[in-house]
């Protein structure tokens, strides 16, 4: 069955970037000159997805005027001729059918994608995180993708961290994680590194079956009182079976303060207008630091 659908949570504060997101929302925030979470709509769309639901919180209207058509300015851009910059605004409110959803409680990632249980029905589904921005040539999501025409069953999109961070991530536990894709026996979340079964953590990149969401409204909240969705994906595991793939690309966690500046040099550096100079600034700036 092909993955028609997708489920972006984009609901949370974005503590670690105030004051930048106190009046707006963390995937708004630019990264080059496109906000961070049109990299990721356009990767579910780059894939072949179709119809893509925002799951929002509030004061996140921003992200849904982004999306929109604003009239106001494509006339403003049309009366001065400047055309390309009007097929550029035109174009994001082409890209997918969007649709939004407010998560009316900050409840946990699980609880962000129960919102989406209407939207979704009976089919399998996506998942992308709106703040983990994968640069690579197949889409990341699409990785996935591949993978659940072959077993049909859910899939997540892992990556190596040092040791030292497997705390802040679920790590996997899998049957021979030497191979590009393998079957999972265990899931835990943020463990102690003494007592993690890998340094494979689980990124923002799902394939999920749609009995999910009974596994979700059976799961008990946990820390804060948040609904975990590696909670609901450990007894989807034991139930169903569940695949995990080793992402390909380059990953940036653009909560993370330093992953977003790295982000933004890096997509600035596949630009051709950009990457000589920023290039020569990064290298004075080197010289720079080295002579001090």
């Amino acid at each position: 069955m092909r993955i028609k659908k997708a489920v972006i949570p984009a609901a949370g504060f974005g503590t670690r970037f105030l004051p930048a997101t106190k009046a707006q929302p963390k995937e708004m925030l630019p990264v080059v000159d496109k906000p961070a979470i049109q990299y990721i709509v356009e990767e579910a769309v780059n894939a072949g997805i179709e119809d893509i639901l925002i799951v929002n919180g509030r004061f996140k209207r921003a992200i849904e005027d982004h999306f929109d058509r604003s009239m106001e300015l494509e006339m403003h851009l049309d009366h001065h001729k400047k055309s390309e910059a009007l097929e550029l605004v035109r174009g994001i409110s082409d890209l997918a059918n969007i649709h939004f959803i407010r998560q009316p409680e900050q409840l946990g990632l699980g609880h962000a994608i129960l919102m989406a249980k209407s939207f979704v029905g009976s089919e399998p589904f996506a998942v992308l995180l709106g703040d983990e921005i994968i640069e690579s040539e197949t889409p990341a999501i699409k990785q996935l993708m591949n993978v659940y025409e072959e077993e049909r069953s859910s899939v997540i999109g892992v990556r190596e961290v040092a040791p030292e961070q497997v705390k802040s991530y679920g790590i996997v536990k899998g049957e021979d994680t030497s191979r590009d894709y393998f079957p999972l026996k265990d899931l835990i979340e943020k463990p102690a590194p003494e007592e993690a079964p890998s340094n494979l953590a689980i990124v923002g990149r799902y394939i999920i079956e749609p009995s999910i969401f009974e596994l979700i409204e059976s799961t008990c909240p946990g820390k804060n009182g948040e609904i975990q969705l590696t909670d609901a994906l450990r007894k989807q595991l034991g139930q169903e079976g569940l695949w995990a793939v080793r992402l390909v690309g380059d990953r940036y966690d653009i909560g993370d303060k330093l992953e977003y500046i790295k982000a933004s040099i890096a997509l600035a550096l596949k630009r051709d207008e950009m990457a000589r100079p920023l290039l020569r600034y990064l290298e004075d700036v080197v010289m720079s630091e080295m002579r001090v």
